[in-house]
């Protein structure tokens, strides 16, 4: 509605558009938090994986390097064995103490099983004289030198075996379990120093997150407090938010539907104040006659009789108004409730023309109809009788005596085309683009001699439009009119409409 300022004021009628304000609040809240947790994503995850695959990678690592280096002690082991000849004569101080110290520096067991798998030797002298079987040490006695990583039980087991110089079999193997205590040691520093970090990162993130989340938040909160300013009145340009690309495309495009919302709202003022001088004025006449014939005496027949059919013609007059405001209001109602059907186009102009030639003929105008085609097409026959009937009746009405009126029809694969030309005064060009709104008369004093209500291109129009069509005219004074119809063959609730 319009305060007495002239300001537009939008007033919510209802329960659920009160709640419009705060329910965009909230999805702006809604908004900031899915920003802050998509931020938070965004650089957690990459920093746990990371951290994890840093500790995997050190164990791995960490693991293999172990592995190798027992397996290089135990390969030197396995030499001096044979040199020591210590499968023989296991008195050696020298093998002991190096298979001795072996398992102390690497805090392990050493066993050395022979080709029967008896244990002949072990460092923890708890096997001794004990058969060994393993899949480990069968294999290792094949030939292949195995390695095994338990970290469950955290210890490494390698094989290595014992051949004498020159023979290729395997005489015994060496059986080397060593403890990976100090490998976990490390990875418990790294994943407590880790978890310092990523906690740390992960504050960072928060921290960095809800600024951004703002920043990003704050042009759309400014867009939502604007909106909300809409409450109070209307001025010109509503936004302002050119912070970042998209909120200057909202606000261009909110400016533009609010600038539209006032022109319908102008044009539904400018259309009630028209509605009412228009109704006013048969109703003046008949006033100022009726008046008239009640302040004189003696009134002749001749003048009663005069009056009283103007009078009359005022009547008429006021009841064609009100049928046009029906028929369009009528329009606006069931514009989802056609009565589409098929229907023989070609027919329909003949029958439209027919009715109008009485129309035609008090002005000696001519009225040929061009049909380049059969057409059928799914339309509503009664409106589009009426858009068709008013463009022919308007084209002998202000067409001059002894003129024409061409109607022609045509039609491709989509669409069928309906052409109405005349030979009369013609349209001025700024007046072109207002001749379908309501009431809008090119010529007022010309207009009301030929009689109409104003109404006839706005409900033709309107019929169009409902079928998804278009009207266009072309016109220049003095050189006649052309209006052009296009409407679909096939009716589509979701077809494009351009008019």
């Amino acid at each position: 509605m319009y305060t007495q300022s002239g300001e537009l004021v939008i007033i919510f009628r209802d329960k659920e558009q009160k709640k419009g304000i705060g329910f965009l609040a909230g999805h702006i809240k809604s908004l900031r938090a899915c920003i802050i947790v998509l931020i938070m994503c965004a650089g957690t995850v990459p920093t746990l994986i990371a951290y994890t695959g840093i500790l995997k990678a050190y164990e791995t690592r960490a693991v293999s390097l172990r592995t190798a280096e027992i397996q290089n002690q135990c390969t030197i082991l396995c030499n001096h064995l044979i040199n020591y000849n210590y499968l023989e004569d296991r008195s050696s101080e020298v093998i002991n103490a190096e298979l001795t110290q072996l398992t102390n520096i690497y805090n392990g067991r050493v066993m050395i099983v022979d080709r029967e798998l008896e244990v002949i030797s072990d460092t923890y002298a708890l096997d001794e004289g004990k058969m060994m079987v393993s899949s480990s040490v069968v294999q290792c006695l094949k030939g292949n030198s195995t390695n095994y990583y338990d970290k469950k039980n955290r210890y490494i087991e390698v094989t290595s075996p014992i051949t004498q110089p020159g023979d290729e079999q395997v005489t015994a193997v060496m059986l080397a379990s060593v403890s990976t205590d100090t490998i976990e040691d490390s990875l418990r520093i790294f994943y407590t120093k880790g978890r310092a970090i990523v906690g740390v990162v992960t504050v960072v993130l928060l921290a960095l997150s809800v600024l951004l989340a703002d920043m990003i938040v704050r042009p759309v909160r400014k867009i939502a407090r604007e909106i909300e300013g809409i409450t109070e009145g209307y001025a010109g340009e509503v936004l302002h938010v050119d912070t970042f690309a998209e909120t200057s495309r909202i606000s261009a495009a909110f400016n533009k539907v609010m600038k539209r919302l006032k022109q319908l709202d102008d044009s539904r003022e400018e259309f009630v104040s028209n509605v009412s001088h228009e109704l006013k004025t048969p109703l003046a006449s008949m006033k100022v006659l009726a008046d008239s014939l009640v302040t004189q005496d003696n009134v002749p027949i001749e003048l009663y009789q005069e009056f009283m059919q103007d009078i009359a013609k005022e009547i008429d007059r006021e009841n064609d108004i009100i049928n046009d405001l029906l028929t369009l209001v009528k329009m606006d109602k069931t514009a989802q409730n056609l009565n589409i059907r098929q229907v023989n186009v070609n027919e329909l102009l003949e029958l439209i023309l027919k009715r109008l030639k009485p129309i035609a003929e008090k002005k000696n105008v001519e009225i040929v109809l061009e049909s380049f085609r059969p057409v059928t097409a799914e339309i509503d026959e009664v409106k589009i009788t009426l858009a068709i009937s008013n463009l022919v009746e308007n084209a002998i009405k202000y067409n001059y005596d002894n003129g024409w009126v061409h109607v022609s029809l045509n039609a491709d694969h989509k669409f069928f085309y309906i052409k109405v030309m005349d030979s009369g005064m013609g349209i001025p060009k700024e007046d072109q683009n207002h001749i379908f709104e309501r009431f809008y008369r090119v010529d007022k004093s010309h207009s009301r001699e030929i009689g109409g209500t104003g109404l006839g291109l706005a409900i033709t129009r309107n019929a169009v439009i409902m079928h998804r069509g278009s009207v266009k005219v072309y016109s220049a004074p003095g050189e006649g009119t052309t209006f052009t119809v296009r409407i679909p063959l096939i009716y589509a609730i979701n077809q494009e409409v351009r008019s």
